[in-house]
């Protein structure tokens, strides 16, 4: 049996030099406060390459780190899974390989083994929110939860769920259960890496740009305004109010920021130039 000091790396940089690189570990944008340390992803008897890397992807996509590997049938390390992971390479590199499940996940103590079939098992099953909490509630406590992920094409054997604590079950449509490897991780990482991550719902990105003061727009609407009484569209003259409420309301839900004032107000003036020019303006509307 290996131990973690026992068991095969794929030591220093990228061994194939394939794919995007070896790039180092990120830091900043992208890497989560939950980079420290998090639930275990064990991998039985991945079948290809390309699972192995897709699968390092999304733990990299969502601040999880440590893989390892069950009897990987096309041996480690491989060139395909570095190919495959996009730059998340240091994942691969520091992935230990074990010869049986037990060895995976004999320091463990909690295992969680996911699966959509049911197996006759007396077992708590949880979807992939409530197990993030409970890896929180796990770590916290000093302990060390890991999750069995079973081959694409077979799913984990009986025997290797009879290992787990605990099912962990993705809700899907019942008309197609079926997920791909690096989908049934991504989306267990994402829901651990949420736990501790602080984001508005919507926000608006406006870049160097600041948003628009209300005399700012207000601004605008003058202007508008002004051009539009020019031009004869706010009639019949009762209506006005109305009309310049709902000019205010369908700019202030625009959310504008300072430069989009000032291009829609340069617009209004290229608009307006030729007949400021002295040009009839067109016959008001009736």
């Amino acid at each position: 049996m290996m131990g973690d000091e026992d068991a095969p790396r794929a030591e220093g940089p990228n061994p194939f030099g394939v794919g995007i690189g070896s790039r180092p570990k990120p830091k900043g944008i992208g890497v989560g406060p939950t980079e420290g340390p998090g639930p275990v992803v064990v991998l039985v008897t991945p079948q290809m390459g390309e699972n192995i890397g897709t699968t390092a992807r999304a733990m990299a996509n969502f601040g999880l780190s440590e893989l390892r590997l069950v009897a990987p049938r096309d041996g480690w390390p491989n060139e395909r899974a570095f190919s495959a992971a996009s730059g998340a390479d240091w994942i691969l590199q520091e992935a230990t390989v074990y010869p049986t499940t037990a060895a995976a996940v004999a320091d463990l103590t909690h295992v969680y083994a996911t699966t959509a079939r049911d197996r006759d098992m007396v077992k708590p099953v949880v979807t992939p929110r409530r197990a993030a909490q409970e890896f929180r509630a796990i770590i916290d406590a000093g302990r060390k939860p890991g999750i069995l992920f079973g081959p694409e094409r077979t799913g984990l054997e009986n025997d290797d769920v009879a290992l787990a604590h605990t099912i962990l079950s993705v809700p899907t449509s019942p008309r197609f259960w079926s997920l791909n490897l690096a989908q049934a991780v991504l989306l267990v990482a994402y829901e651990w890496h949420m736990l501790d991550v602080e984001v508005p719902e919507k926000f608006l990105r406006i870049g160097e740009t600041e948003p628009a003061t209300q005399a700012e727009v207000q601004g605008l609407v003058d202007h508008l305004v002004a051009e539009l009484d020019e031009a004869g569209f706010l009639r019949p003259v009762e209506k006005k109010p109305s009309m310049v409420r709902n000019i205010v309301s369908f700019i202030q839900r625009a959310q504008p920021t300072g430069q989009d004032i000032r291009t829609f107000r340069g617009v209004v003036r290229a608009l307006t130039r030729r007949y400021q020019r002295g040009q009839p303006n067109p016959k008001p509307r009736k």
